[in-house]
């Protein structure tokens, strides 16, 4: 392809590219349908881009729906494309790329341990990757509640600055 126009309108005949938005200079978001996203990141990794850099996930809980996002880089054009697409959060499940990009393994175990998605095809996916012996909601889902898991896991704590303060309230001491 010779020019990003091109890539983007064979995106959009091909794959059915829903929205091309402009980040900045010399990085685009592609948004792409489910079913569609897989042929279109093996195009691009054809087509130059062949670095995974990161794989990552956004909770829009309100639309009930997780945005999956894959930023790949052009060693050759210096251009980065996100590619996203989203899934249903009650049915929080999508295929692999690991066989287009073996290090997304890792990336889908990461996403997998913090908002609980699972790829299919990655057998992997399921071991806890970062959070061993976790038993409560994924902690980057916006249901979660850190205060609450806290809470009920470490109690109340008092820590120095706060004991320091209250002894000197005791005492009497209120300059500080």
């Amino acid at each position: 392809m010779s020019s990003m126009n091109e890539l983007f309108d064979y995106l959009k005949k091909a794959f059915s590219a829903q929205e091309i938005l402009e980040v900045s200079t010399r990085q685009y978001k592609i948004i792409f349908p489910n079913n569609q996203t897989i042929a279109a990141l093996t195009y691009l990794k054809e087509n130059g881009y062949s670095h995974l850099s990161l794989l990552t996930c956004v909770d829009w809980i309100d639309d009930k729906k997780f945005e999956i996002t894959y930023i790949l880089f052009n060693w050759n054009n210096a251009v980065t494309l996100q590619v996203s697409t989203f899934i249903e959060r009650d049915e929080a499940k999508f295929v692999t790329v690991k066989h287009i990009w073996p290090t997304a393994e890792f990336y889908e175990r990461d996403v997998h341990d913090f908002f609980g998605v699972v790829f299919e095809g990655n057998q992997n996916c399921t071991k806890p990757f970062i959070l061993e012996n976790w038993d409560d909601l994924p902690p980057l889902r916006k249901d979660f509640d850190p205060l609450k898991y806290s809470q009920e896991h470490y109690g109340e704590r008092v820590y120095e600055k706060d004991a320091i303060k209250e002894a000197k309230i005791i005492r009497g001491d209120t300059n500080g």
